[in-house]
Parts: C-alpha cells; sequence; structure tokens
C-alpha cells in the first residue's frame, strides 16, 4: 500500500491535482462528474462526484434506501510558496522568483532542496476562459541557503524573512517563465492570462525500514486512504468522500471546508429539506488530518498520557476548546467501529501549556452538524516539505475508513446511537 500511496503523492503537487487524480480514480471505477449549475438526475446507488474551483471536490452515492450521511473528510493542500503574477526578481547572481508564503511551514527543509513549479493557468478561449493543470515536473528553482562562512549564527536559530530569505533562484532565463507556462498550458503567450503556481520538492517519497517518508503527508495520506476505502466499501447508508482545498489557510473560501460546498449537495441529492434534516441526524463526520507523534528527540513538547506512535494504529484527537471536534459520543462511536475493524487506536491531546493547531473539522461542522471526530495518523515534521510517518499506518486508517463506510448509524434519541 505504501507504494501506491507514494505514487499518488507524486501526482498531486498541488490541490488542483490532487482533485484531477481523486477525480480520475473515481471515474475509473464507474463515477459520473455533475456540474454544480446544471440539474442533477440521480440514479439510486450511483456514484457522483462534483468539483468547486477545480481543487475541492465531493462524493457520493446516490441514495437508495434510509440511513444518513458517513462523510470522511480531509484536505489536498499543504504549506508551500506562491509564485506571484509578476514573479522575475533580477539579481546579483541569477534571476530569482518573487514568491509568498501559502500556509504555515517550516522554512529551514525547503532551503537548498531542488524545487519544481505546478499549479494550473488560466488561458484564453473562444468565448471566454479555461482552467488547465500544467506541471513543469523538472527542477526549476531552488532557495540557496547563506554559507557558514558568511553567517557564523546560522547555527544557533534563524529567523527567516520570507520577502528575502526564502526568495528562488530560477534556472531559467529572463522572460521565459511565462513562456514556458503557457507552452506547457497548449497556448500562445499571450493567451496565458493568469495562474495559480506553486513551488514543490522533486525528491521522490521513500519507504525506509517501518517508515514513509514523502512529501505533503499532510494531509494526502488522509486523501488517498479515505479514497482507498470509499471505492472498496460496501455502503449500508450514504457513503459521502470530501476533499477540501485551503486548510492550510483556515478554509474560509468558496471551495473550503467553511463554504457551502458539502452543506449545498447535501441538501441536493436529498431533494428536500425534511428528508435532509432527517438524514442528518442520522450522520457522522470524520475529520481526517494527521496527528504529531511524539518526537524521539524531544518528548517533553507531547502530553505525557496522550504521546501517540508512528505505526499505532489511528489517532483520535481531542481539544477541550474544540480546535478538534472530538467529544464523547463521537469518540466512542468510532472506536466501536475500529474495535470491529481490528483496527488499533491512540489517542492525542496537546500540552495545556502549548496550543496546537486546527483543522477542518469543526469548521464543516458550523455549516453541516452532525457528530463529528477529528481523526489522523501519526507523523513527524508536520509542515515540513518532507514529512514522516509509520508505514503499517496508511494501511490501518484505510481499514477504518472502509468499516466506517460500511455503517449506518440511527439516532434513538439525542446522545443514544445504534450502529447497523
Amino acid at each position: 500500500m505504501n507504494q501506491a500511496l507514494l505514487d499518488f503523492i507524486s501526482r498531486c503537487p498541488t490541490a488542483y491535482h490532487t482533485a484531477a487524480q481523486v477525480a480520475a480514480r473515481l471515474e475509473a471505477a464507474g463515477f459520473a462528474p455533475l456540474q454544480e449549475g446544471e440539474k442533477w438526475d440521480l440514479t439510486p446507488g450511483k456514484g457522483y462526484y462534483v468539483t468547486r474551483n477545480g481543487s475541492s471536490l465531493i462524493a457520493f452515492r446516490a441514495p437508495e434506501g434510509e440511513g444518513g450521511f458517513m462523510i470522511a473528510a480531509a484536505h489536498g493542500d499543504s504549506p508551500s510558496f506562491k509564485v506571484k503574477e509578476n514573479p522575475e526578481l533580477p539579481g546579483d547572481n541569477g534571476l530569482r522568483l518573487s514568491v509568498e508564503k501559502y500556509g504555515g511551514m517550516l522554512c529551514a527543509p525547503w532551503l537548498d532542496r531542488p524545487l519544481s513549479l505546478a499549479g494550473r493557468a488560466v488561458v484564453r478561449t473562444g468565448t471566454g476562459v479555461e482552467s488547465r493543470l500544467i506541471d513543469f515536473y523538472q527542477p526549476v528553482a531552488l532557495i540557496p541557503n547563506v554559507a557558514i562562512h558568511m553567517n557564523r549564527k546560522a547555527n544557533e536559530g534563524m529567523s527567516y524573512d520570507a520577502a528575502v530569505d526564502m526568495l528562488p533562484l530560477y534556472g531559467g532565463q529572463p522572460g521565459t517563465l511565462r513562456a514556458r507556462a503557457a507552452a506547457l498550458a497548449g497556448v500562445e503567450e499571450p493567451d496565458l492570462l493568469a495562474w495559480d503556481l506553486y513551488l514543490y520538492p522533486t525528491a521522490p517519497g521513500t519507504v525506509w525500514g517501518e517508515y514513509v517518508s514523502a512529501p505533503r503527508l499532510d494531509d494526502l495520506q488522509c486523501v488517498f486512504a479515505a479514497l482507498t476505502a470509499f471505492l472498496q466499501a460496501k455502503p449500508r447508508a450514504v457513503p459521502v468522500l470530501a476533499v477540501f482545498d485551503n486548510e492550510e489557510v483556515g478554509s474560509r473560501t468558496k471551495q473550503g471546508a467553511a463554504s457551502t460546498l458539502l452543506s449545498d449537495l447535501l441538501r441536493r441529492i436529498c431533494g428536500g429539506e425534511e428528508e435532509y434534516r432527517r438524514r442528518l441526524a442520522d450522520s457522522l463526520m470524520l475529520s481526517c488530518d494527521n496527528a504529531h507523534a511524539v518526537h524521539p528527540n524531544h518528548p517533553e513538547y507531547a502530553d505525557k498520557n496522550h504521546t501517540v506512535r508512528m505505526n499505532g494504529g489511528v489517532v483520535i484527537k481531542y481539544n477541550a476548546n474544540q480546535h478538534y471536534t472530538s467529544d464523547g459520543v463521537s469518540a466512542a462511536l468510532f472506536r466501536l467501529i475500529c474495535r470491529e475493524a481490528g483496527v488499533p487506536v491512540q489517542l492525542y491531546a496537546n500540552r495545556a501549556d502549548m496550543p496546537g493547531g486546527s483543522t477542518l473539522g469543526n469548521i464543516a461542522d458550523a455549516t453541516v452538524s452532525v457528530n463529528t471526530v477529528d481523526i489522523g495518523l501519526a507523523q513527524l515534521a508536520m509542515h515540513s516539505c518532507y514529512e514522516t510517518a509509520g508505514a503499517a499506518d496508511t494501511a490501518y486508517m484505510a481499514a477504518a475508513l472502509t468499516a466506517f463506510f460500511g455503517k449506518r448509524l440511527q439516532a434513538e434519541r439525542d446522545g443514544r446511537y445504534t450502529l447497523l
């Protein structure tokens, strides 16, 4: 399974490519695309998917009986550097690119690493515009470190100025970047109207011993596991797979988890507000986003009773302030599912004096209010451009989610539920 994961990651350098790759695998399994602006005529039991902005995707099987929504949500974006519209900066020793940070990242790992560019090009057509995926594939840039001889305090702590220290050297001549992007999009340069272009490291992922290391494990490891489970499960309710963009910058975009995308889709497939509300009461959502493994060199950063380890199974994440949505009911339901599937479960909480990050669960829950549990897989170096996780854990997550999609939840009353 790990080689399949690494192949998937290599095909997904940006959120646009992730949505396209998920869509391609869904279509190969018989799912049909839908357009938000068209009338839907759904066949019960048939699989469909919708994209928004070319970077978020939701797939589902049309209802063919009773049962609520069994939703697994993950995100397809990762921290990176976005190339600005006027990118070329002349320098004292080569051409640089003007970029800005997307999301919160560890800056140091990006230095001295071969980088490529990928994203989407928006081109002129005969009647308007069209978005096209582009990928340079080969290394075209690098962010160089300052030599130790010129910065003797480099190993004593470093503060990185994104407008100075993190500008990449571009391996091309002035005026060529836009021309190269246009050629990849299949148009002449004047017909390239705009782009959303990001740096990504070209180093491939690898399995070493009991670990797997790769770019963008957060959160493509969960996307891959959720997609695998979604395609192989035998559903008893209404399975829904959501892959959102913009989690790394707060989700508050037209295609993010804070948007109307999920609620719009669920309402439409129900055909009426009464059915939507009834199914919603019998629903469960998993917010799938990786968790912090206890660091081998710095165990002091972890809560002593909630340390999670790579290869230890699926992690349930808790936070009293609801940065993670897991509560007694949602966590208990998920633990029952994992127990039946034979999947080990770990429990994570931040140290009380070290506030952690947040994810899309509580954000999506504000518009689609269902029992939700935040889960993930333990990893090191989250938000690095090269991360590490357990080689056994992707299979654990896929097994847990396969069991989840095969369940039906029935609300007997508030606080009392039956898993069928």
